[in-house]
């Protein structure tokens, strides 16, 4: 033996080999259990043991000693004997944690009896199985057709829902609208905002007047936004005053809290003035100059008995009593006052050019005029009047037939039926020509268009809107009645509109 013989020894690999294999392991064989937990209601594992009849129930406490064999799946065109052997297990390839994780064995699937009878429904399956599209989700129920009258009829009620819900809220916007806005704050304030006041004006408190009629006044004169809303100030905020009776000064657009420090201040109360309204009469002018003079009425009562102590040459002052604010002494009396009035009113006929010898006539046109129309419309209505007197007409003047009957202050344009028909001196229904007297107090602008009226042919005249004054002219009977249907219409829709 050589020395590289003696000192290595020669390589067996068959004895290599063998000794690697030989202290291999034994290999573990795969015991496959089965998972006895409930299935999910609806899942498919649920519909798969439902269908498998023969499948033994859950729960049943039986451990296999051999693992169930995977059914391979029969195909459409095979028939499968009932006693065919089943195929051999698929070995499971074990994992190091083999021993402690259960593989899941699948269910057996019953054979199919011959090839022409219904097949039993496949549980499991191979893995093209996995990948067919399967119905879980879809709902089996046939679809109901729409039932398109059943909606018409919901829809029809709906509507009549929503339309009664609709009238219900216009009806309750027109009965309480205004409540409703000023209880919510929605509606127009009642009061002017604080420092828009402006100009002057002058307003007559009465004596007796409490909070009601002075709220009232200060409206008319342009002081307050509303009518109540001064009287409505002093409740609210629980406010006792007493009026004196007087003329005072103020601004327009005041705030009512602004018009009551301003009524008590007594650097605006005009001491011993009195105002004298336009359209006034001597009986409804008298009771406020005696209030506001503090003398008897009796005093001014007696104080126009007697025309000429005043250079009057007349029946009466009626008309004479010039529409004005005055101021007297303290000391001053009931004549004096009228005097003051007499002189003015020669002031005015002065200055249109009325000769003293005509002034009587010129204040009875003016005083007609005066009552009967709007301020833009003097000169036209003073037309009217002269057209008819050159042609010996009535004047058919409903003020002048109030006034004769005793009803002038009324507070209504129309005249009543006694009214038309009482046989007096004033009442141009029943006599041609003017009534003997004036009938009221004309202003400067009255007896400068008693003077001057406008050119036209006009015969006739009706206000056909009372809130605005506008008026028809007209020189035909026939227009004029169109005219006064339109007055009485505009009266059906304004029954509180004075007519």
């Amino acid at each position: 033996m050589s020395e590289r013989d003696s000192a290595t020894p020669r390589h067996d690999p068959d004895a290599r080999l063998g000794d690697l294999f030989e202290n291999l392991p034994e290999p573990t064989r795969q015991i496959p259990t089965v998972d006895n937990s409930a299935p999910a209601p609806g899942s498919r594992r649920a519909a798969r043991e439902a269908a498998a009849g023969d499948t033994p129930a859950r729960g049943t406490a039986s451990a296999p000693s051999e693992p169930s064999p995977v059914p391979v799946r029969a195909s459409a065109d095979e028939a499968v004997a009932a006693d065919a052997t089943p195929p051999s297990p698929i070995p499971v390839r074990a994992s190091a944690d083999a021993a402690e994780t259960p593989t899941r064995a699948m269910p057996q699937v019953a054979p199919i009896a011959a090839a022409d009878a219904t097949p039993e429904p496949v549980i499991g399956g191979g893995l093209d199985d996995l990948f067919v599209p399967h119905d879980d989700h879809v709902d089996a129920k046939p679809k109901k057709k729409k039932r398109r009258k059943g909606c018409l009829i919901a829809l029809i009620v709906v509507l009549a829902i929503l339309g009664g819900m609709a009238a219900v809220g216009v009806w309750v916007a027109n009965a309480y609208g205004d409540k409703i806005s000023d209880v919510m704050g929605w509606g127009e304030p009642d009061d002017f905002e604080p420092g828009l006041a402006t100009g002057e004006v002058f307003v007559t408190i009465k004596d007796g007047d409490t909070g009601s009629p002075v709220s009232t006044a200060l409206y008319e004169a342009g002081v307050t936004k509303t009518q109540d809303v001064f009287y409505d100030y002093l409740v609210d905020e629980n406010i006792a005053v007493i009026f004196y009776p007087g003329v005072y000064r103020l601004q327009e657009k005041m705030t009512a809290e602004a018009a009551l420090e301003a009524l008590r201040n007594k650097d605006n109360k005009l001491e011993n003035t009195v105002m004298v309204d336009e359209g006034g009469t001597v009986v409804s002018s008298l009771p406020e100059m005696a209030a506001t003079l503090g003398l008897p009425l009796a005093d001014f009562e007696a104080a126009v008995q007697d025309p000429s102590q005043y250079g009057v040459d007349a029946p009466s002052l009626e008309g004479w009593l010039f529409p004005a604010r005055y101021t007297f002494d303290p000391e001053v009396t009931a004549p004096q006052v009228i005097q003051r009035m007499v002189d003015r009113t020669r002031e005015s006929l002065a200055a249109a050019g009325v000769p003293d010898a005509d002034a009587e006539r010129v204040l009875t046109i003016a005083s007609i005029i005066q009552r009967e129309g709007r301020l833009d419309d003097f000169p036209k209505v003073s037309r009217v009047i002269q057209n008819r007197l050159d042609i010996d007409m009535l004047l058919q003047m409903d003020s002048t037939a109030q006034y004769g009957y005793g009803s002038l202050h009324e507070g209504v344009v129309s005249s009543s039926k006694e009214a038309l028909e009482s046989d007096n001196a004033w009442n141009t229904y029943k006599h041609t020509g003017l009534p003997v007297t004036p009938i009221a107090n004309p202003s400067d602008a009255a007896i400068k268009a008693a003077m001057s009226p406008a050119d036209g042919p006009w015969l006739y005249f009706v206000t056909i809107n009372l809130a605005t004054g506008d008026t028809q002219f007209s020189e035909t009977l026939a227009e004029h009645e169109e005219g006064v249907e339109k007055w009485r219409a505009w009266c059906r829709a304004n029954p509180e509109g004075g007519c």
